[in-house]
C-alpha cells in the first residue's frame, strides 16, 4: 500500500482506517472503545481516534455536497447557474477539509514524520521533569553578610 493519500479513485477514509487498524492491531471500533474507556492511556491513540472521527465527518459532508451538486447539474441546461456554482464551491471546500484531515491522520501515524522527533523529545523531557527529586531552582535565599562593607558608599539622600 502506498504512503500517499489516494486519488479520487480510492476511498481515502477506508485506506487510512486500514492503516490505523494495522498500526494498533485492532479494528477502529475496538480502538475507539478503548480510547473512550481510558483516554489518557495512550495519547497517540486518542489523538488518532479524534482526527479519524473528524475525517469521517468531513467525508460525510463531502458526500452530501457531491450528491447535491450532481442533482443540480442534472437539471441544468447548457449553462450552469450561480446556485450550482455555489454547490461546486461547497464540494471544493469539502475536499480541502477532508484532505487536510487525512494529512493529519497520516502524519499522526508516521513516527518519522517531520516534527515528530521534537515532540517525542519534549514528551520525554516532561516525563523526566515529573520524576525530578528536588526543586528545579534554589528555594532558599542566598546568604548575605549582616554588615555592609565600609568601602562601599551607602545610597541615600545627598549621595550622588
Amino acid at each position: 500500500m502506498s504512503d500517499d493519500i489516494p486519488d479520487g479513485t480510492e476511498d481515502v477514509v477506508g485506506v487510512l482506517t486500514e492503516r490505523i487498524e494495522a498500526h494498533f492491531g485492532m479494528g477502529i471500533e475496538q480502538l475507539r472503545a478503548a480510547v473512550t474507556l481510558k483516554p489518557t492511556a495512550n495519547p497517540d491513540a486518542t489523538e488518532i481516534v479524534r482526527w479519524h472521527g473528524l475525517l469521517v465527518d468531513s467525508q460525510a459532508v463531502l458526500d452530501r455536497a457531491e450528491d447535491d451538486l450532481l442533482a443540480a447539474l442534472e437539471t441544468q441546461p447548457s449553462e450552469v447557474d450561480d446556485p450550482t456554482m455555489d454547490l461546486a464551491q461547497r464540494v471544493n471546500a469539502a475536499v480541502t477539509a477532508r484532505d487536510g484531515r487525512a494529512l493529519v491522520v497520516r502524519w499522526l501515524l508516521d513516527p518519522h514524520a517531520p516534527g515528530k522527533k521534537d515532540l517525542a523529545a519534549e514528551r520525554l523531557a516532561r516525563l523526566h521533569r515529573a520524576v525530578r527529586k528536588g526543586p528545579a531552582v534554589q528555594t532558599s535565599a542566598p546568604h548575605r553578610p549582616a554588615v555592609a562593607p565600609a568601602s562601599v558608599p551607602r545610597a541615600g539622600r545627598g549621595v550622588l
